[in-house]
């Protein structure tokens, strides 16, 4: 399944793939193998803590890029009992040892955004000198204001003279704002998943933040949104996950149209859409129901190929709502299709 949602993602336009975290299971490993050699355009990376043996297994697989993850909050520290001097000792010497072993690492501090100011600056320095050639701000359990994100990543583009990235959760809904903030601050790469899928509440949506980016602020991602829907309904098929109808750019009720005060607009899509179905490879779509109006009659009347004079169809819309409220839903087009063979 990892290789077919590596392969997904690879045709998506998406760079990097975090492929695994080797020490925790065999299948990680085995899916690092497999997706590596699979000659995709995209990156694979791995993932470990800052621990030799972790380190160890990334270098017997090969592994050519990692992220290399400590803590380094107080509230972190202390929970697991280990001081700022040893967790420096154990950044410096797990990625000397594995860009020794030619690993680009990208330096991953748990919990920065609740880290001391200084002592998240000691570390970030620490890890770039021991080899670590690019840096994530990382906003673990999803605390960052938009604001929040921005200065932190400011701060360390200023600080260090490395890519940085942004890793954020979604625990109060703004993990796609801020990443946004964080990538208009200077991070030049966003972790995430598709569908926002992740620990708690989530990490930051992909899928959402490139809308964000491409349609808003103008700034390019090479994500190609046209196959973020097909994206989007693959990762949701083989997880086991439902989405809700009304997600942003992949939810079912995104282009589809009920009510017949829009129903009226339907012939001019920027009067009712923020951005085209075009965009993100959707089809435009109207259903009928206990909001519908006449317009509504007339398009779905057209769309099936039925014949509907003008003075029968506030009738047929009579019926339309009736059957709606009475079903409490929608009313599908075999329904409506018996409503017009009945009233004809």
């Amino acid at each position: 399944m990892k290789l077919e949602l590596a392969h997904a993602l690879d045709e998506s336009g998406v760079d990097r793939i975090e492929a695994g975290f080797p020490r925790v299971s065999e299948d990680d490993a085995e899916a690092i193998r497999l997706i590596a050699g699979a000659g995709l355009r995209a990156e694979i990376w791995g993932f470990s803590r800052a621990v030799p043996a972790d380190v160890e297994a990334l270098v017997e697989l090969g592994v050519r890029a990692a992220v290399i993850e400590s803590p380094i909050s107080d509230l972190k520290l202390e929970a697991l009992g280990v001081s700022r001097e040893t967790m420096l000792e154990r950044i410096a010497k797990a990625i000397s040892f594995a860009a020794g072993h030619g690993i680009t690492v990208a330096f991953f501090g748990v919990d920065s955004t609740r880290a001391d100011p200084e002592f998240y600056r000691q570390a970030y320095s620490a890890a770039v000198e021991a080899g670590a050639s690019e840096v994530v701000a990382v906003d673990t359990i999803g605390v960052a204001t938009p604001e929040a994100a921005a200065y932190l990543v400011g701060r360390t583009v200023e600080w260090l003279d490395v890519p940085v990235h942004w890793h954020g959760h979604n625990d109060f809904g703004l993990a796609t704002a801020a990443a946004v903030a964080a990538v208009q601050a200077g991070a030049t790469w966003v972790h995430g998943t598709v569908n926002g899928m992740g620990e708690r509440a989530g990490n930051a949506n992909l899928l959402e933040v490139a809308l964000v980016l491409e349609a808003l602020y103008g700034i390019h991602t090479r994500l190609d949104l046209t196959k973020a829907r097909s994206l989007a309904g693959l990762v949701q098929e083989r997880s086991g996950y439902a989405l809700d109808p009304w997600k942003p750019l992949t939810g079912d009720n995104l282009f589809t149209r009920e009510s017949g005060a829009v129903a009226s607009q339907f012939h001019d899509p920027p009067a009712i859409e923020p951005y085209s179905s075009e965009l993100v490879g959707a089809e435009r779509s109207l259903v009928l129901g206990k909001k519908s109006g006449l317009d509504s009659i007339r398009l779905k009347a057209e769309e099936l190929g039925l014949e509907v004079p003008e003075d029968a169809r506030a009738a047929l819309l009579a019926k339309v709502k009736a059957l709606g409220a009475k079903k409490g839903r929608l009313v599908t087009d075999a329904e409506f299709r018996a409503i017009v063979k009945r009233g004809a």
